[in-house]
Formats: structure tokens, sequence, C-alpha cells
């Protein structure tokens, strides 16, 4: 095993003595992810019995591929795993797109440096395109016009700012989550939710409060669907924020109707008639791109959406030997050799 090794388990042995800490958050950490504690247990077996064998260090190539198109991301942490490694990474790049069983990433080198990394790997890729991909739905949807990703709320907080990151590869003009925003250098997005106007007891209040205390590049859209109409909140926020008022965020629940083409139209219609034409408007709520395509049709300006970027399906990435000591190879069902593809540049 070279002494540059990241991964601690190495033996049956290793797996069963593991005890984990118990009182703590079930994610993974860096180093657990880095030591191998999130691989299927039988690539340790296998680093074993290839020990064992003499084998261990058998140069090998393989090959990454999805099984359907998507966009790409998830490559820097799949880079960040090898980092330091001697290895001959190739990959495409973040945000670029694919085509089924096009090979997205390939790597060249002692099986026992990277092949336990299988398991992490695919799952980077698998999640993380999955999730640029519906972004990337969402941004032809809005045709120009922005949307942020609103979906942290629907996973696990350990991965909520991989997803959010994600969305903003795939097109998201920003994110909610502060940590997603950050890795992408943004700031986050989101101004008040309806636990500020309820605590408060009005939304004028609540908005007179946001403007007052908020800096000023905060930005200026309030919720107007908590306590009274909507057309009626709008008008009495509007009213009293003037021209700092920038728009207002429309996220009424199903049990209301849901946010409709008719509400968005009226509200559009009050706001211009009252000489607010400044006032954007915002909607949010359960959207898909169906939806964003008719709500852009009748006076929507932005989206927040949550649920359909993060409850995208994966997409099943699938790595496969290719070569062993530079000599085609594959399993039945495969073409033994790499496979050409024009996207792929040398990554490390």
């Amino acid at each position: 095993m070279p002494e540059n090794s990241k991964i601690m388990f190495r033996t049956d042995k290793d797996v069963k003595d593991y005890v984990p800490e118990h009182n703590r958050l079930y994610s993974a950490t860096h180093e657990e992810i880095l030591s191998g504690a999130t691989a299927d247990v039988y690539f340790v077996r296998t680093l074993e019995i290839l020990a064992r064998e003499g084998k261990a260090d058998t140069t090998v190539t393989a090959e990454i591929f999805p099984s359907r198109p998507g966009i790409l991301a998830g490559m820097p942490e799949c880079l960040y795993l090898l980092q330091g490694l001697p290895l001959e990474v190739w990959g495409i790049e973040e945000g670029d797109t694919f085509d089924a069983k096009d090979p997205v990433l390939r790597i060249t080198g002692p099986y026992s440096l990277f092949g336990p990394y299988e398991t992490a790997l695919l799952g980077i890729l698998a999640s993380s395109s999955a999730w640029a991909t519906r972004a990337d739905e969402c941004k032809q949807a809005a045709n120009g016009l922005p949307f942020f990703c609103f979906g942290a709320r629907h996973i696990h907080p350990a991965v909520a700012p991989v997803m959010e990151r994600a969305a903003v590869v795939g097109g998201a003009n920003g994110a909610a989550c502060i940590l997603g925003a950050k890795f992408m250098g943004l700031e986050p997005a989101g101004t008040i939710p309806h636990s500020l106007v309820l605590i408060i007891g009005d939304t004028v209040k609540a908005a007179v409060a946001y403007n007052t205390h908020m800096p000023e590049d905060a930005p200026r859209t309030i919720l107007v669907d908590t306590f009274k109409d909507e057309c009626e909140e709008a008008l009495r926020v509007a009213d009293i924020l003037g021209p700092e008022m920038g728009g207002v965020r429309l996220d009424t629940p199903a049990e209301r109707g849901g946010v409709t083409d008719d509400l968005v139209k009226e509200v559009r219609a009050r706001l211009d008639m009252a000489g607010f034409n400044h006032v954007k408007i915002f909607v949010s709520g359960g959207l898909t791109p169906e939806r964003m395509g008719q709500l852009s049709a009748v006076g929507a300006d932005a989206f927040g959406v949550g649920s359909y970027i993060s409850a995208a399906r994966p997409i099943n990435m699938t790595m496969d030997i290719k070569e062993i000591e530079g000599k085609p190879i594959a399993k039945r069902g495969r073409i033994p050799g790499i496979t050409h593809n024009p996207k792929l540049k040398r990554l490390m």
C-alpha cells in the first residue's frame, strides 16, 4: 500500500473494529469520507484480498459514466477526494452537459489508491448532477427571469449546501442556504419568513421593522400572504415603503388555492394602477418548470424553487475498469478499452 494512501479501512477486521461515536449528527465528516468509512464494504474486502495476493497496487484505468443525460456537478469534490495521490485524472468541466454512457471521469493509477472511493465518487456525481440538471430545467422555464434555490429545508442539513451549490452550477441565480451560496461566492438570498409576520402581528409592521433594521443592500421583498388578501397587503406595504419597496413575495399555501395565474395577474394590475410599477412579484411554493413558465407569462418576475430541485432522482453513475496495466479489458456487456469523449480534460 503506497504511503500517501488516505484510506484507513484496508481489511475486513478494520471494518469490524470500527466503532463510530453515536452522540452526533449521522452525516459523515470529511475525515470519515477520506478514510473510506462511507465505502461499500466489499471494496475494503477486495482491497484486502488483492493485498494478500500481491495485486493491490495493480495499475488500472477506470471510467465513470451516467445512465442518462444531464448537467455535471460535483467534480471539485471528486478532485478533493483524490488530491495529492499519484493518479492521472481526466474529467469534463463542472456545469458541462453529458449524454448517457459518456465517460465524465477517468482515473488511472494503482487500484489501492482509489478503488475504495468508488462509492463516494459515484454518490457525489449522481446527486450533484441530478440537482444541477433540475436547476437547468428551471432555468430554461424561467426564460431569462431569475430564480433561487430554496430547497435546503427538504433534505438533511449535511448535504443542503451541496445541493444548493449544485443548483447554482445548473443555473440558479442564488441560494437561500448560507453555506451553499458562500461556496459559490454569493450572498445568500432571502428576506422574511411567515414567522416574523406572525410574531410581530402585522405585515406592514413587519415590513417597516425589516426596512429599519436590515442594511441597505438587503432586498426589500416582503411576504404578503400571511394575514390578509395578497393584493390588499401588497398595496399596504407599498404605500408605506414607497420607492424603497423592491417586491412582494407570493407563497400562498395549497389550503388557500396556492399561487394562481389569476392572483399574479390581479396583484400586478393593482400595483400598477396604484403607481407601483417598480414593485416586482416574487413567487415561491411548490414550483415546477411548468408552473414557472405559466406564472412568468402572467406577470411573475422571479421565483424561489425548493422541492423540485431537492427531490431530483439521482443520475445513476457507474464505474468500470477499462484497462489493466495498459491492456484493454471490460466485463461482459461493456467494450474493453477507454471510451473516447472529446470533453474530457486532464485535471490531475
